[in-house]
């Protein structure tokens, strides 16, 4: 199963959505702790709609115990940075691919892209205009693709 890791995420809202991405995906959805929000909040079940109770979750005191706890293989893992040279449509994702997203504002820690720079990639973007995406349409878009050679057809 693959799974979706978020890394102190910030904004309920898009914590939800990305929850219903988990659902429609059967996919996991893993947060690491600090969140910048409680996960009762109200606005992350708002965005998750009435999928949220559907959602596997599981909390991770810190990316040192998820990487403990959850030991994932070299080519599960796939970090999504907007400076990544990788685009994301280079990998072949195996099904229990590991899907990592950052904070809103900041991205990922400089300590976890240190210890992982071969494991980043992107979304391309054409314009220069734009400086990131949203976090719940990148995990979306990046869901699917990951998802490509396991989806029924």
């Amino acid at each position: 199963m693959t799974s979706i890791v978020l890394v102190n995420p910030e904004i309920p809202g898009n914590t939800g959505a990305v929850g219903r991405t988990c659902v429609a995906l059967d996919m996991e959805l893993l947060l690491i702790h600090p969140l910048g929000f409680d996960i009762s909040d109200k606005r992350v079940k708002r965005s998750g709609l009435d999928y949220w109770q559907h959602i596997r979750l599981a909390e991770f005191a810190s990316w040192d115990a998820f990487i403990e706890e959850r030991a994932p293989r070299e080519n599960q893992l796939y970090l999504f940075e907007e400076f990544a040279n990788r685009s994301f449509y280079e990998p072949d994702y195996p099904c229990d691919a590991y899907l990592v997203f950052g904070q809103e504002t900041k991205g990922l820690p400089k300590a976890v892209l240190a210890t992982h720079e071969r494991h980043l990639v992107c979304l391309p973007m054409l314009s220069d205009k734009v400086r990131s995406l949203n976090l719940a349409n990148t995990v979306a878009a990046a869901a699917y693709q990951a998802m490509r050679d396991h989806l029924p057809r």
